[in-house]
């Protein structure tokens, strides 16, 4: 039997899930070995069908929020273009990252479009543990919270390796090293990113919306090692 997934917020028009790491939006043919997707699921769940409004990647866990009509689809999908929606993720990066700063480095699609792109973050911890890494006694890493401007493909992920503080756990943008040692010493191979706030305001009633996710399980393990 299929677990249920975790609704954070539900009324006649929009819906939010907590998207467990590693369970794809949709189908893709990206990613043939899939065969559990959120929209089914939800729409499972929850006797109807579902509109995803925006994305996110599979690896990433955290706030997904549908439409339950088109209209209110189209609504929230400009809203998201427009850049009215506040997005907040949280992360564990390898080394000791600034306390503070913004990211504004062009990404590059696939056919070879350049879009801009910028990542706003602050470090909200830094951890030092007493685990030996390459040629260092111990190992360092951050827990920092990021609040992209733009909503490019993979933006955080790279942006971070751009910045020579990749994700824990991210492939192919990480550090093979820190995913080999995660995965040996800690029996994890999660990406360690969570998508934890979304900030808009409603498009039927006009409300102010903040609806939050909390971690998931791999990342209390994280902080329970860390601290």
């Amino acid at each position: 039997m299929v677990k249920p997934l975790e609704i954070l917020y539900q009324d006649d028009c929009l819906i939010a899930i907590n998207k467990p790491h590693g369970l794809l939006v949709h189908r893709s043919p990206i990613a043939a070995d899939a065969s559990e997707f959120a929209v089914q699921l939800l729409r499972n769940q929850i006797g109807q069908k579902v509109y995803p409004v925006h994305r996110l990647d599979r690896k990433t866990g955290g706030v997904l929020l549908f439409a339950l009509n088109e209209e209110v689809n189209r609504a929230m999908q400009q809203a998201f273009m427009n850049k009215d929606v506040t997005k907040k993720y949280l992360a564990f990066v390898r080394g000791f990252a600034p306390e503070k700063g913004t990211i504004d480095y062009a990404l590059t699609t696939e056919d070879g479009k350049v879009q801009d792109a910028i990542t706003h973050y602050q470090t909200l911890r830094h951890f030092e543990i007493p685990v030996p890494f390459g040629k260092f006694d111990s190992s360092r890493y951050s827990f920092v919270e990021v609040n992209p401007e733009t909503g490019r493909m993979h933006q955080i992920r790279k942006h971070f390796a751009h910045i020579f503080h990749p994700i824990i756990g991210d492939r192919p943008h990480g550090c093979n090293k820190q995913n080999k040692l995660f995965l040996e010493k800690w029996n994890m191979n999660t990406m360690l990113l969570h998508a934890s706030e979304l900030s808009f305001v409603h498009p039927v009633s006009q409300e102010l919306m903040t609806i939050g996710a909390s971690i998931q399980s791999d990342f209390e393990r994280v902080l329970e090692v860390f601290v």
